[in-house]
């Protein structure tokens, strides 16, 4: 079983899969395949570093490719799994360190969409798994690498 298989992800992000794939096929491909052409016409093969350069970035574009086809193919689209004041996929939730006065804020999206920038917490991650299932006043624990921390959900939507 693929890892692919067990990927879920919203419909934004499968729709950005699909065109980053078709451009992947088509631009990407088409300019590759001319920065290719260009660099054998420049002579000798193997002491030329844009021929290799271009293969580099062939292969990469090709593994990318590869990867988002069996990402099309297998991932399960998400489109409304938030449950009522439970923590679910696509739940907006805050949560505050016991402690600690500061609350902060994620959504838990699949692990193709994790993005800690954007507060995007993937359901698979060690916070994002404990705080599956729980609800508005839950306390929750979960271990880090520096030891167990403990949470209290402050809201979820």
């Amino acid at each position: 079983m693929s890892d692919a298989q067990n990927t879920v992800v919203s419909q934004e992000k499968f729709d950005e899969m699909i065109h980053e794939l078709e451009h992947l096929k088509t631009v990407r491909r088409t300019e590759i395949a001319k920065n290719l052409e260009y660099a054998r016409s420049l002579g000798d093969l193997s002491e030329n570093a844009e021929y290799q350069e271009a293969r580099d970035l062939q292969a990469a574009a090709e593994e990318r490719i590869k990867k988002l086809e069996e990402l099309v193919k297998y991932t399960k689209i998400i489109t409304d799994g938030k449950k009522k004041n439970e923590v679910s996929f696509g739940s907006k939730v805050s949560i505050r360190k016991e402690g600690s006065a500061d609350v902060h804020e994620y959504i838990i999206v699949g692990s193709e969409e994790a993005d800690m920038r954007v507060k995007k917490l993937s359901h698979l991650s060690p916070l994002g798994a404990a705080l599956m299932g729980k609800k508005k006043g839950d306390v929750f624990a979960f271990s880090t690498p520096n030891g167990k921390q403990t949470y209290t959900i402050e809201k979820v939507a």
